[in-house]
Order: structure tokens, then C-alpha cells, then sequence
């Protein structure tokens, strides 16, 4: 854009992915728009944690305030601050008083200040005021100046405008080389598969299927468990959990299995379109992702050449079969270049500013970009 804005973004947190599946993403936009410019405030609260569970420092590419979420009214004063702001964003799942956020964000609109609704979790989002008429976000919906999603593609889309919305364009994940690159693996993570994900009610089923189902197959091959939550879960002998993995990890995490794989929240792969970070995170460190099947994986890598698709844990163990150490090199290095050269977050960014400056070529600008040979 040719002027820097100014930019207020309210989010769940930018400095801990405690508990905080959304950080990478947040990280990598945030990033993404210094580099192009743009003065970032991230407003977060001090809530679940996460300030006690931070792992970056307070980082150059944005300033960060952290407000107090014990009452409303220290609230209401820390988006008082974001007056002025040529853009306001209030993203979904900040975890406390989001009702009342959305509500006072929309106040700061006006003919030089544009507010927008960055949903970093559009399906349960949908889901939840699909289901509830009286749902208080549910008449904000037209209000806000543009809807952006970070995955759904046209089913998200059409939900969004149904309810009211004046446009809604995904900005989907992908990749921060600065954070996630390819490391030397590292022995305390080395397994056949490994899997890294917070326990969710959303999630768990599909675990037990594409996950412990598949390591009962296989007895003789080891799995490494990683994410919070999942300490009293049922596990075979062939599963190690090693718990809650810092960002600073997760390179070596995707650098020593065998294999990664991805298992998508339910209500995402219903959706479709909604490659989650960990895709990025792993085709980014080179690793050999397998994912559970969903719509959409071919716009971002190739089935097949690029990541290996499975339906079921018997699509598991088949791929796992026929995969040896030089396949699963050839598979991550192809991921790699395709994500360098398609899926940066430097690429979204662009998509993001010429939707600011109502160029609608941005709404496809994912559709067409070129296939890697």
C-alpha cells in the first residue's frame, strides 16, 4: 500500500501460544505487515496463563499491550486507546469479554477508521450462531466493514453473506520462514509419526482415529504425542507423549519423525478449505506430512507428490507402509519448495492490502496463483 496504516488488533496473544493455536498465524500476518510497512498494536489480555507461558519476548515488528480482564471497564479503556487507528481488527476467540470487544470495536468506525471481524476459527464460529438466533455476534455480522477468515473457502464465504455480511475473504494460513525452517533432527523427538495438537472436544475423536488407532495397527512402530491435555488418554506402549511443545520446538518436532501428521478440528474438515498452521509448520521444516482428507488440500499441496492424503487409519498405516527414509525426504523437500514459492505469509499480506485498497483480483489471487512444476 503506499500509505503505512496504523493498526489496532485485538487477538487472544501474539507473544504465547499457550493454550493459543492462533499464534502462529498471528505472528506470521503481524510479521508479515511490519515488513510491509504497517504499525501494528496488538492488544492481549493477561488471561489463561499465557502471560506466565510466553515464548518470545515482546517482539520488534509490533508493540504489545497486555490489558488487565478481571472487569469490563478496564476493557472498554483499552479499546479506548485503539482510537485513531486507520484499521480496528477484533479477532474471533480472544477467550474473554468477546461479546463486549466486538461491540466497543465497532464504536471506534468512522470515515477514516475501518473496523473488521478476522475469524481464526470461522467454522465453530458459524456453527455457534447457525445454531443460537439470539447469539450476540450474530447482528454485528453486517456492521463490520469486511469479514476475513483464515481458512472455510466458498462454504464459509456463502455463510458469512447469508448472515449479513458486506464481504468475507478467506486469508488462509501459511508459512513464516523466519519461525519454521528445517533443522537437524534431535533424538528426544525421534519416532516413525509424530503428532502435535491440544487436546479438544472438537478434535479427539478424529485422534483416536487417524492417531492411537493406527499405533494399535503397528505395534512395532514408535509414535510421539505432543500438545497439552492428552496425559490421561488411553495410549499404547508404541505411543510417547511428551506434552505441551514450545514454539521454539516445533522445527525439530517436523525435522525427526519419519512422518508428521495433521488431524483437523471436526468441524474444519466438515468446512473444508482450513489447512491449519501445522501444515504450514511442517511443510515449512521439510518434514513428510500425512493429513486426514479434506476439501481443499490441493490448492495448497499436491496428494501425492507433496503430502500423502488419508481417509482412515488404515490410509495411515498403507502410506506409512510404503514410505522409507529417501520417499519421505523427496515428499518434504517437494512441500517445502512449494510452500516457499505459494504459501508465505508474505503473499497473504499482499492479498490483505490490495482487499484494503479494493483491488478485487485479491479475492482469487489464492485460486490463481501459479503450480509449482
Amino acid at each position: 500500500m503506499k500509505t503505512p496504516l496504523e493498526i489496532a488488533f485485538f487477538g487472544s496473544s501474539l507473544v504465547s501460544a499457550y493454550w493459543n493455536g492462533a499464534a502462529t498465524y498471528y505472528r506470521g500476518v503481524v510479521r508479515a505487515l511490519s515488513e510491509r510497512g504497517h504499525r501494528i498494536t496488538f492488544y492481549e489480555p493477561d488471561a489463561y496463563g499465557r502471560q506466565q507461558n510466553r515464548d518470545i519476548p515482546d517482539p520488534s515488528w509490533a508493540r504489545v499491550v497486555v490489558y488487565s480482564a478481571e472487569n469490563a471497564d478496564g476493557v472498554l479503556a483499552t479499546v479506548r486507546q485503539a482510537r485513531g487507528a486507520d484499521l480496528v481488527i477484533k479477532a474471533s476467540g480472544v477467550g474473554v469479554f468477546d461479546e463486549l470487544l466486538e461491540q466497543a470495536v465497532l464504536e471506534l468506525q468512522g470515515p477514516s477508521t475501518s473496523v473488521v471481524f478476522w475469524d481464526v476459527d470461522a467454522p465453530a464460529t458459524l456453527d455457534r450462531v447457525m445454531h443460537h438466533l439470539l447469539d450476540a455476534f450474530r447482528p454485528l455480522i453486517p456492521r463490520f466493514d469486511l469479514v476475513l477468515t483464515y481458512g472455510g473457502g466458498d462454504p464459509v464465504v456463502r455463510a458469512y453473506r447469508e448472515l449479513g455480511a458486506r464481504d468475507c475473504v478467506p486469508i488462509y494460513n501459511a508459512l513464516d520462514p523466519h519461525t519454521h525452517f528445517p533443522v537437524a533432527p534431535e533424538p528426544r523427538f525421534q519416532a516413525d509419526v509424530g503428532f502435535l495438537g491440544n487436546r479438544l472436544p472438537d478434535r479427539e475423536k478424529r485422534v483416536e482415529e487417524f492417531f492411537l488407532r493406527t499405533a494399535a495397527l503397528l505395534p512395532k512402530r514408535t509414535f510421539l504425542l505432543g500438545g497439552s491435555g492428552w496425559l490421561d488418554k488411553p495410549q499404547t506402549p508404541n505411543v510417547r507423549y511428551v506434552g505441551h511443545v514450545y514454539t521454539r520446538d516445533h522445527n525439530a518436532f517436523n525435522c525427526t519423525p519419519t512422518a508428521v501428521l495433521n488431524i483437523n478440528r471436526e468441524s474444519m474438515a466438515r468446512y473444508g478449505f482450513s489447512p491449519p498452521t501445522r501444515v504450514f509448520e511442517a511443510a515449512g521444516a521439510g518434514a513428510c506430512l500425512i493429513t486426514d482428507e479434506w476439501e481443499g488440500i490441493e490448492m495448497f499441496l499436491e496428494p501425492g507428490r507433496e503430502v500423502l492424503v488419508a481417509r482412515n487409519a488404515e490410509d495411515v498405516v498403507r502410506h506409512l507402509s510404503e514410505l522409507n527414509p529417501a520417499r519421505a525426504r523427496e515428499i518434504g523437500q517437494a512441500a517445502l519448495r512449494r510452500i516457499l514459492a505459494e504459501h508465505t505469509y508474505a503473499r497473504r499480506v499482499e492479498q490483505l492490502e490490495q482487499l484494503l485498497e479494493g483491488r478485487g483480483d485479491a479475492r482469487t489471487a489464492l485460486e490463481a496463483a501459479p503450480v509449482s512444476s
